[in-house]
């Protein structure tokens, strides 16, 4: 048996037993990918997927052990290659950074621009995605941390520590009516037309079920993944905007009123998150730190230990 059966297999299930889409990502034929998979089954005495014809059904049960021992060998195969580099580079390399459009725009800049400056041979590989992605990112080993707000406590085999808390903002043009009061209410904003986030992005879930728990109907009139394009809306005239208050650091135009919004949307929590059982290099725990000044290494090893699940803000 060989690495690269052990690559098929994975890559077999991964793909929903897409013989044809696993061969494609791994830049071989199907052909090829089909013999490996039936010498490793032949090698081992069982079958690993069931098959009807050529196609294959679904992943039996010894086939549910073999792919969870595959795992871990392929992880351990990952962190030996991080080792070497570690230690033959001496602090140099890529770190790559999955991520949402809003926290690479408006929250990492100044962690990766320090990081430039502890480390000036580390390169940054940053991907932006939907939270779904990230985590995906992170798990497939195409990202060594991910951070978004939606999602990722949601995998199993992803080590996730929150960073920071944060609370959506109302935006409104200066001469708009809601400018003037202190406290917007969800019946206020049931009356107008709403720019805000896609549903999948940015705490959207918590600005919909607040509206579904009123039995309120919002209009929202346009969305976006975009807290800068919600802005230019706004500014158009279109509605008014819901966004992270993270959008609104920067020294706000003057033609823009913000407003809290936490007493009806709560508060969301952002997270880093790191693949269960990776090992790290000196320096994903530094841009860890320079995130959030409540992660650090020591926290961080006894997560990934398994010690530490969740802690408090």
């Amino acid at each position: 048996m060989n690495l690269h059966q052990f690559r098929f297999v994975q890559e077999a299930a991964r793909r929903n037993l897409n013989l044809t889409e696993a061969a494609k990502a791994l830049h071989t034929s199907q052909p090829g990918v089909s013999k490996a998979i039936i010498e490793l089954e032949d090698e081992l005495g069982i079958d690993i997927f069931a098959r009807h014809g050529k196609r294959l059904k679904r992943i039996t049960e010894p086939g549910q052990h073999v792919l969870r021992s595959i795992e871990l060998i392929m992880r351990e195969v990952g962190n030996l290659r991080r080792i070497g580099e570690q230690y033959s580079a001496q602090d140099s390399g890529t770190l790559s950074i999955a991520t949402t459009h809003t926290q690479a725009r408006y929250v990492l800049p100044p962690a990766v621009a320090r990081l430039r400056e502890i480390y000036p041979k580390v390169n940054i590989s940053l991907h932006q995605a939907t939270p779904h992605e990230v985590a995906r990112m992170v798990l497939d080993e195409a990202a060594e941390i991910g951070m978004a707000t939606e999602s990722l406590a949601d995998y199993p085999d992803l080590v996730t520590l929150p960073c920071y808390e944060w609370q959506h903002v109302l935006i409104v043009p200066a001469a708009h009516p809601l400018a003037a009061k202190e406290r917007v209410s969800l019946d206020d904003l049931a009356h107008e037309a709403l720019i805000t986030y896609h549903p999948s992005f940015t705490g959207r879930s918590k600005i919909d079920q607040a509206f579904a728990t009123r039995k309120l109907q919002p209009n929202v009139v346009l969305e976006a993944i975009d807290s800068d394009v919600i802005k230019t809306y706004v500014r158009l005239g279109l509605g008014v905007g819901i966004i992270a208050e993270m959008a609104m650091r920067e020294a706000p135009a003057g033609d823009l009123v913000m407003r809290p919004l936490s007493h009806l949307f709560g508060t969301n929590v952002a997270r880093v998150a790191l693949k269960r059982g990776a090992y790290l290099r000196n320096f994903v725990y530094k841009f860890a730190e320079l995130i959030s000044d409540r992660l650090n290494r020591d926290l961080i090893d006894r997560a990934m230990d398994g010690h530490v699940n969740d802690y408090e803000l």
